[in-house]
């Protein structure tokens, strides 16, 4: 079942280490030395619902304040839950107003830990613009903000928002404001809560929390897609089942590079990928530690489905069947670029070099300023879509749309030659997927890809 939120929302991306805006192809990546006093921006929107889901959290004077914005929150009624893990230091609860009630995860044998780094707010405020999730890589902590690499994401979006304050729920043990430790559900306990396919701004998103989801599989699914090129980020890299599904993609033909930290080396991927990537492949040993966890799919073939998969969960055992984790799958050609924009800075300032991969660009496209143009709306939708374009002058024109695996579903306009001006027609997919629209007309072709949902 996908859900579709009643808001126009957005997503927005941050990195704490420098990006290379050279290799954008839409929106620069946004490099921030000050992520959290942007985490703190957000806090201070929270006007009914704050709930957080926090590895770790140590105060320092270093970064912004957050616990003096979530008292802040809490003073003006807004209720506050937080989750932490009970296994680590968590110094700067001691920080909070004691009336916000926390929770912390099992310490016993046979689970793992809440490695969620999970901020939720307002979910069910009546104005779904309010809604807003933050996750990604990053805890909170001076080395974490200031040192380690890391990424977040900013998901302003009602209905994921919704799907979050689930989990939390069975992990607090209750809807309400008091935890009840006794119903509380933690790693293996909790079930699947059923809800993994969203649209934001219009493109796909997938959600899936850790060991409920089997979210590895759906890691590798995600590996699987890759046709023309494959980007990792990861600081725990060892479940050999994913190295194997990247090395097979490699061995297709998909141009492969990665980077894991040397707390890796260890374990089995890193004597395939030195073996099987050789200079595309980079254990980091730096200062800090590399802390992300994503992989970049076909960020050079919009023509293909690219997406990155990102999250507070790395690839390995412990992560897909003990911990508390969740990890996104983002559908979109200009967020693949923007993490790219961020692997290729790592890339290089780690001593290693890339080659660049082609591809095709979609989106709307004009020859000129007054040139033809193509659009496709609404975009999402679960009925008919409008293909329109504009002609500056009389020309030949194709049409054809083509799902996934490049079949054609529909030969709109053969070869036709056209007046000058505007002209719309009416798709209406067979089944909800992604789509692509091709069109050439005036010696130009463009691509623009369609998401049909139930």
């Amino acid at each position: 079942m996908a859900v579709v939120s009643k808001a126009g929302d957005k997503i927005k991306i941050y990195f704490n280490h420098p990006v290379d805006n050279s290799v954008a192809t839409a929106v620069p990546a946004v490099y921030s030395t000050h992520i959290s006093d942007t985490v703190v921006a957000y806090i201070n929107r929270a006007k009914y619902t704050l709930d957080i889901a926090m590895y770790n959290f140590s105060y320092s004077t270093s970064y912004a304040d957050i616990a003096g914005a979530v008292n802040d929150a809490l003073a003006r009624g807004v209720q506050v839950r937080w989750i932490y893990d009970g296994s680590s230091s968590n110094s700067g609860l001691s920080h909070l107003n004691a009336a916000i009630p926390t929770l912390g995860s099992p310490t016993s044998q046979g689970y793992g830990i809440m490695h969620n780094k999970v901020v939720i707010i307002d979910a069910y405020s009546a104005d779904p613009d309010d809604a807003v999730v933050y996750t990604g890589s990053m805890n909170w902590s001076a080395q974490q903000f200031n040192t380690d690499f890391n990424n977040v994401v900013f998901l302003q979006d009602s209905a994921i928002a919704r799907a979050y304050t689930n989990e939390f729920n069975l992990m607090w043990g209750s809807t309400g404001a008091t935890p009840n430790a006794a119903n509380a559900k933690f790693g293996p306990d909790k079930n699947d809560l059923g809800l993994h396919n969203f649209y934001i701004d219009g493109h796909q998103v997938e959600l899936y929390f850790s060991p409920s989801d089997n979210t590895n599989s759906h890691i590798i699914n995600t590996i699987n897609s890759a046709n023309t090129d494959l980007y990792f980020g990861m600081y725990s890299f060892t479940y050999q089942a994913d190295a194997t599904a990247i090395m097979n993609r490699k061995n297709a033909g998909v141009y492969v590079a990665g980077i894991d930290d040397s707390f890796s080396d260890s374990y089995s991927p890193y004597g395939t990928f030195t073996s099987g990537l050789g200079s595309n492949f980079i254990s980091y040993n730096g200062t800090g530690i590399y802390h992300n966890k994503f992989v970049i799919i076909d960020p050079s073939d919009a023509c293909s489905d690219p997406m990155v998969e990102t999250g507070s969960h790395n690839w390995s055992l412990s992560a897909n069947t003990q911990n508390d984790e969740n990890a996104v799958v983002i559908h979109s050609d200009t967020v693949a670029n923007i993490y790219y924009q961020s692997f290729y800075s790592n890339f290089y300032a780690f001593g290693g070099t890339l080659l660049p991969q082609p591809g095709c660009v979609t989106s709307v496209k004009e020859t000129t300023q007054t040139g033809n143009m193509l659009m496709v709306y609404p975009n999402p939708s679960s009925d008919v879509f409008n293909i329109a374009y504009a002609l500056s002058s009389t020309a030949p024109v194709s049409i054809s749309v083509t799902n996934l695996y490049g079949q054609i579903v529909k030969t709109v306009v053969k070869n036709e030659v056209q007046q000058a001006g505007k002209h719309v027609y009416s798709f209406e997919p067979p089944v909800a997927g992604v789509y692509f629209v091709h069109c050439a007309m005036g010696g130009q072709h463009y691509t623009s890809k369609l998401i049909r949902v139930d």
